[in-house]
Protein backbone atom coordinates (compact mmCIF):
# COMPACT_ATOMS: atom_id res chain seq x y z
CA UNK A 1 0.00 0.00 0.00
CA UNK A 2 1.27 3.46 -0.95
CA UNK A 3 0.17 6.41 1.17
CA UNK A 4 0.74 10.13 0.63
CA UNK A 5 0.28 12.37 3.66
CA UNK A 6 -0.07 16.15 3.31
CA UNK A 7 2.26 16.41 0.31
CA UNK A 8 3.37 19.92 -0.62
CA UNK A 9 5.80 20.87 -3.37
CA UNK A 10 6.99 24.44 -3.90
CA UNK A 11 9.31 26.08 -6.41
CA UNK A 12 10.84 29.59 -6.39
CA UNK A 13 8.80 32.28 -8.09
CA UNK A 14 11.25 33.58 -10.70
CA UNK A 15 9.17 36.73 -11.17
CA UNK A 16 9.32 37.66 -7.50
CA UNK A 17 12.09 39.78 -5.98
CA UNK A 18 11.15 38.72 -2.46
CA UNK A 19 12.11 35.04 -2.63
CA UNK A 20 8.49 33.97 -2.83
CA UNK A 21 7.59 30.41 -3.73
CA UNK A 22 4.82 28.94 -5.86
CA UNK A 23 2.89 25.98 -4.51
CA UNK A 24 2.67 23.28 -7.19
CA UNK A 25 1.19 20.73 -4.78
CA UNK A 26 -0.79 21.84 -1.76
CA UNK A 27 -1.49 19.38 1.06
CA UNK A 28 -2.30 16.38 -1.15
CA UNK A 29 -3.21 13.19 0.72
CA UNK A 30 -4.49 9.85 -0.57
CA UNK A 31 -3.90 6.11 -0.32
CA UNK A 32 -3.23 3.80 -3.24
CA UNK A 33 -4.41 0.37 -2.15
CA UNK A 34 -2.98 -2.83 -3.58
CA UNK A 35 -4.32 -4.08 -6.92
CA UNK A 36 -6.11 -0.85 -7.82
CA UNK A 37 -6.37 0.97 -11.14
CA UNK A 38 -6.35 4.72 -10.42
CA UNK A 39 -6.34 7.60 -12.91
CA UNK A 40 -5.32 11.13 -11.95
CA UNK A 41 -6.80 13.77 -14.22
CA UNK A 42 -7.37 17.51 -14.28
CA UNK A 43 -6.45 20.73 -16.11
CA UNK A 44 -2.97 21.25 -17.51
CA UNK A 45 -0.61 22.84 -15.00
CA UNK A 46 -2.59 21.53 -12.06
CA UNK A 47 0.25 19.47 -10.57
CA UNK A 48 -0.51 15.98 -11.93
CA UNK A 49 2.90 15.22 -13.43
CA UNK A 50 4.67 16.70 -10.41
CA UNK A 51 2.67 14.39 -8.18
CA UNK A 52 3.72 11.39 -10.29
CA UNK A 53 7.38 12.43 -10.02
CA UNK A 54 7.06 12.83 -6.26
CA UNK A 55 5.69 9.29 -6.00
CA UNK A 56 8.51 7.90 -8.15
CA UNK A 57 11.22 9.78 -6.24
CA UNK A 58 12.26 12.11 -9.07
CA UNK A 59 11.13 15.11 -7.04
CA UNK A 60 11.22 15.41 -3.24
CA UNK A 61 8.24 17.05 -1.55
CA UNK A 62 8.77 20.31 0.32
CA UNK A 63 6.76 18.84 3.17
CA UNK A 64 4.63 15.79 3.87
CA UNK A 65 5.43 12.08 3.99
CA UNK A 66 5.25 9.11 1.64
CA UNK A 67 4.71 5.67 3.15
CA UNK A 68 5.15 2.23 1.57
CA UNK A 69 3.52 -0.53 3.62
CA UNK A 70 3.94 1.78 6.61
CA UNK A 71 7.64 2.46 5.89
CA UNK A 72 8.62 6.10 5.38
CA UNK A 73 10.20 6.34 1.91
CA UNK A 74 10.06 10.15 1.56
CA UNK A 75 13.83 10.49 1.36
CA UNK A 76 14.43 7.45 -0.83
CA UNK A 77 15.80 7.92 -4.35
CA UNK A 78 14.11 6.76 -7.54
CA UNK A 79 16.49 3.78 -7.61
CA UNK A 80 15.65 2.76 -4.05
CA UNK A 81 11.93 3.02 -4.76
CA UNK A 82 12.35 0.99 -7.95
CA UNK A 83 13.92 -1.78 -5.89
CA UNK A 84 10.92 -1.69 -3.54
CA UNK A 85 8.56 -2.14 -6.47
CA UNK A 86 7.62 1.27 -7.94
CA UNK A 87 7.93 1.71 -11.73
CA UNK A 88 7.66 5.03 -13.55
CA UNK A 89 7.06 5.72 -17.25
CA UNK A 90 8.07 9.23 -18.32
CA UNK A 91 5.82 11.51 -20.36
CA UNK A 92 8.88 11.97 -22.59
CA UNK A 93 10.84 8.68 -22.37
CA UNK A 94 14.62 8.70 -22.06
CA UNK A 95 16.72 7.50 -25.01
CA UNK A 96 19.82 5.33 -24.59
CA UNK A 97 22.42 5.39 -27.36
CA UNK A 98 24.15 2.03 -27.71
CA UNK A 99 21.43 0.13 -25.81
CA UNK A 100 19.17 -2.14 -27.86
CA UNK A 101 15.48 -2.66 -27.25
CA UNK A 102 16.23 -6.24 -26.19
CA UNK A 103 18.86 -5.01 -23.69
CA UNK A 104 16.36 -2.58 -22.20
CA UNK A 105 13.59 -5.14 -21.76
CA UNK A 106 16.04 -7.66 -20.29
CA UNK A 107 17.31 -5.09 -17.79
CA UNK A 108 13.75 -4.17 -16.86
CA UNK A 109 12.83 -7.81 -16.28
CA UNK A 110 15.74 -8.12 -13.84
CA UNK A 111 16.48 -11.66 -14.98
CA UNK A 112 17.49 -13.63 -18.04
CA UNK A 113 14.82 -13.40 -20.69
CA UNK A 114 14.74 -14.95 -24.15
CA UNK A 115 14.40 -12.95 -27.34
CA UNK A 116 11.02 -14.60 -27.81
CA UNK A 117 9.98 -13.46 -24.33
CA UNK A 118 11.04 -9.88 -25.05
CA UNK A 119 9.26 -9.98 -28.41
CA UNK A 120 6.05 -10.95 -26.66
CA UNK A 121 6.09 -7.71 -24.68
CA UNK A 122 6.72 -5.69 -27.85
CA UNK A 123 3.85 -7.41 -29.64
CA UNK A 124 1.49 -6.50 -26.80
CA UNK A 125 2.21 -2.79 -27.29
CA UNK A 126 1.63 -3.01 -31.05
CA UNK A 127 5.20 -3.22 -32.35
CA UNK A 128 6.43 -5.79 -34.85
CA UNK A 129 9.06 -7.49 -32.69
CA UNK A 130 11.44 -8.53 -35.48
CA UNK A 131 11.71 -4.93 -36.65
CA UNK A 132 12.55 -3.53 -33.20
CA UNK A 133 14.24 -6.10 -30.99
CA UNK A 134 17.78 -5.28 -32.22
CA UNK A 135 17.30 -1.54 -32.71
CA UNK A 136 19.02 0.98 -30.48
CA UNK A 137 16.87 3.08 -28.15
CA UNK A 138 18.06 6.30 -29.74
CA UNK A 139 16.90 9.25 -31.83
CA UNK A 140 16.02 6.98 -34.76
CA UNK A 141 12.85 5.98 -32.91
CA UNK A 142 9.78 8.19 -33.07
CA UNK A 143 8.13 9.52 -29.94
CA UNK A 144 5.28 7.02 -30.26
CA UNK A 145 7.65 4.10 -30.79
CA UNK A 146 9.80 4.85 -27.78
CA UNK A 147 6.71 5.43 -25.64
CA UNK A 148 5.43 1.96 -26.51
CA UNK A 149 8.84 0.41 -25.84
CA UNK A 150 8.91 2.05 -22.42
CA UNK A 151 5.47 0.62 -21.64
CA UNK A 152 6.79 -2.81 -22.65
CA UNK A 153 9.63 -2.43 -20.13
CA UNK A 154 7.14 -1.57 -17.37
CA UNK A 155 5.21 -4.70 -18.22
CA UNK A 156 8.43 -6.74 -18.03
CA UNK A 157 9.23 -5.34 -14.57
CA UNK A 158 5.94 -6.56 -13.07
CA UNK A 159 6.16 -4.25 -10.07
CA UNK A 160 3.57 -3.66 -7.34
CA UNK A 161 2.98 -0.05 -8.44
CA UNK A 162 3.31 1.17 -12.04
CA UNK A 163 3.05 4.92 -12.66
CA UNK A 164 2.39 6.19 -16.21
CA UNK A 165 2.54 9.90 -17.06
CA UNK A 166 0.21 10.53 -20.02
CA UNK A 167 0.95 7.23 -21.82
CA UNK A 168 -1.29 8.27 -24.71
CA UNK A 169 1.00 11.16 -25.73
CA UNK A 170 2.31 10.62 -29.26
CA UNK A 171 0.38 7.35 -29.67
CA UNK A 172 -1.70 6.86 -32.82
CA UNK A 173 -5.36 5.83 -32.55
CA UNK A 174 -4.86 2.11 -33.35
CA UNK A 175 -2.03 1.79 -30.85
CA UNK A 176 -4.07 3.64 -28.24
CA UNK A 177 -6.91 1.13 -28.52
CA UNK A 178 -4.31 -1.63 -28.10
CA UNK A 179 -2.86 0.25 -25.13
CA UNK A 180 -6.21 0.14 -23.31
CA UNK A 181 -6.11 -3.65 -23.59
CA UNK A 182 -2.53 -3.69 -22.26
CA UNK A 183 -3.55 -1.77 -19.13
CA UNK A 184 -6.56 -4.02 -18.57
CA UNK A 185 -4.35 -7.10 -18.91
CA UNK A 186 -1.77 -5.69 -16.51
CA UNK A 187 -4.48 -5.00 -13.97
CA UNK A 188 -6.05 -8.44 -14.32
CA UNK A 189 -2.89 -10.56 -14.44
CA UNK A 190 -0.12 -8.82 -12.50
CA UNK A 191 -2.19 -7.98 -9.40
CA UNK A 192 -0.26 -4.76 -8.99
CA UNK A 193 -1.59 -1.21 -8.75
CA UNK A 194 -1.61 1.05 -11.80
CA UNK A 195 -1.57 4.84 -11.48
CA UNK A 196 -2.05 6.78 -14.72
CA UNK A 197 -1.93 10.51 -15.40
CA UNK A 198 -4.37 11.06 -18.25
CA UNK A 199 -7.06 13.24 -19.82
CA UNK A 200 -8.40 10.38 -21.92
CA UNK A 201 -11.99 9.42 -21.30
CA UNK A 202 -11.34 5.85 -22.49
CA UNK A 203 -8.63 5.42 -19.85
CA UNK A 204 -10.85 7.01 -17.21
CA UNK A 205 -13.55 4.52 -18.14
CA UNK A 206 -11.45 1.51 -17.08
CA UNK A 207 -10.32 2.97 -13.75
CA UNK A 208 -11.38 1.71 -10.35
CA UNK A 209 -10.98 5.21 -8.99
CA UNK A 210 -10.47 8.73 -10.37
CA UNK A 211 -8.67 11.62 -8.67
CA UNK A 212 -9.12 15.19 -9.92
CA UNK A 213 -6.09 17.41 -9.29
CA UNK A 214 -6.44 21.14 -9.98
CA UNK A 215 -4.50 24.14 -8.70
CA UNK A 216 -2.21 21.72 -6.84
CA UNK A 217 -5.05 20.32 -4.74
CA UNK A 218 -7.03 17.09 -4.68
CA UNK A 219 -10.45 18.43 -5.63
CA UNK A 220 -12.44 15.24 -6.11
CA UNK A 221 -11.99 11.51 -5.57
CA UNK A 222 -14.30 8.59 -6.25
CA UNK A 223 -15.31 5.80 -8.58
CA UNK A 224 -15.64 6.46 -12.31
CA UNK A 225 -19.43 6.30 -11.90
CA UNK A 226 -19.24 9.11 -9.34
CA UNK A 227 -16.55 11.31 -10.89
CA UNK A 228 -16.70 10.94 -14.68
CA UNK A 229 -20.15 12.55 -15.14
CA UNK A 230 -18.94 15.51 -13.08
CA UNK A 231 -15.76 15.81 -15.15
CA UNK A 232 -17.69 15.85 -18.38
CA UNK A 233 -20.33 18.27 -17.22
CA UNK A 234 -18.94 20.82 -14.76
CA UNK A 235 -16.77 23.90 -14.92
CA UNK A 236 -14.23 22.23 -12.60
CA UNK A 237 -13.07 20.16 -15.54
CA UNK A 238 -12.83 22.84 -18.22
CA UNK A 239 -9.18 22.02 -18.79
CA UNK A 240 -9.95 18.32 -18.86
CA UNK A 241 -12.66 18.76 -21.47
CA UNK A 242 -10.30 20.65 -23.76
CA UNK A 243 -7.62 17.98 -23.55
CA UNK A 244 -9.45 14.67 -23.37
CA UNK A 245 -9.02 13.83 -27.08
CA UNK A 246 -5.27 14.28 -27.55
CA UNK A 247 -4.58 10.91 -29.18
CA UNK A 248 -3.56 11.38 -32.81
CA UNK A 249 -6.24 10.33 -35.27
Amino acid sequence: MLELRNICFQVPDEKSRNAKEIGILKDVSFTLDDNKFVVITGPNGGGKSTLAKVIAGIEKPTSGRILWDGQDITDMSITERAKLGISYAFQQPVRFKGVTVFDLIRLAAGKEISVAGACEYLSKVGLCAKDYIKREVNASLSGGEIKRIEIATIMARKTRVSVFDEPEAGIDLWSFQNLIQVFEEMHDQLHGSILIISHQERILNIADEILLIADGELKKRGTKEEILPQLLGTADAAGFACNKMRVRE
